[in-house]
């Protein structure tokens, strides 16, 4: 079975600074048919202008995943950690017990473009952490690259959750298939471009809630960028 989500119909809000679209429920937007899928609560695709960002603000018991698509972002934390993350970067911050951060945009002419990823994790109160790395194109292109795992195998990163990000690079016409053990699902959003996902036609920003579903087959439709949540 698989439920579009489609991006039409995501919560918006322009702030000026920041254009933000909400898959799920976060913040002022509130729906309660969608409050997250499984152990994933946000997709957020936010736009910010350059020279701004979101002040320095609390975290916690909360695994945060942020993939840029455009740009750059700069980040802060009260762990002593500072970067810029540009595409091609996944980040993973472990709220836990708690931690404050700031991003901003490191441009003071071109716009970021990210997604901001929330999964709650299978335990509370565990210590903060972070952890940056880069997943070229290469190593996405025509393939599902995995880039974030409970056990941080093949070089993801390291999640506090039983699920299995992986991001995608495809050209038309090409295809990648993805098997879901017995019981669990997926979650695929569309970060660029277009594809089907056994046949179902996506678009940029469309998402889709997969269950009871074996076999998982992504068609790029035109030049696409995707992740793919395997969530328990």
């Amino acid at each position: 079975m698989i439920n579009v989500r489609r991006a039409s119909e995501r919560g918006h809000f322009d702030f000026g600074w920041l254009g933000t679209y909400h898959t799920f429920s976060f913040g002022d937007y509130y729906d309660p048919r969608f409050m997250g899928f499984r152990s994933l609560r946000v997709i957020n695709e936010d736009f910010v202008h350059p020279a701004h960002g979101f002040p320095t603000h609390p975290h916690r018991d909360m695994e945060i995943v942020t993939y840029v698509l455009e740009g750059a972002l700069k980040h802060r934390d009260s762990m002593g950690n500072g970067s810029v993350i540009r595409p091609g970067d996944v980040q993973r911050m472990s709220a836990g017990t708690g931690v404050r951060h700031s991003e901003a945009n490191e441009s003071e002419t071109e716009s970021v473009h990210l997604l901001q990823i929330w999964i709650m994790p299978a335990e509370y109160n565990i210590a903060p952490g972070y952890e940056q790395k880069f997943f070229g194109d290469e190593e996405k292109r025509g393939r599902l690259r995995l880039i974030a795992s409970r056990d941080g195998r093949d070089g993801s990163v390291t999640i506090h959750q039983d699920a299995s990000v992986y991001a995608a690079v495809l050209d038309p016409e090409q295809e990648v298939t993805h098997e879901l053990a017995a019981g669990r699902g997926a979650w695929l959003q569309v970060a660029r471009g277009a594809v089907e996902l056994n046949g179902q036609a996506l678009g940029q920003g469309d998402g889709a809630a997969v269950s009871e579903e074996g076999s998982l087959t992504i068609t790029g439709r035109e030049p696409a960028e995707v992740l793919l949540f395997d969530l328990n």
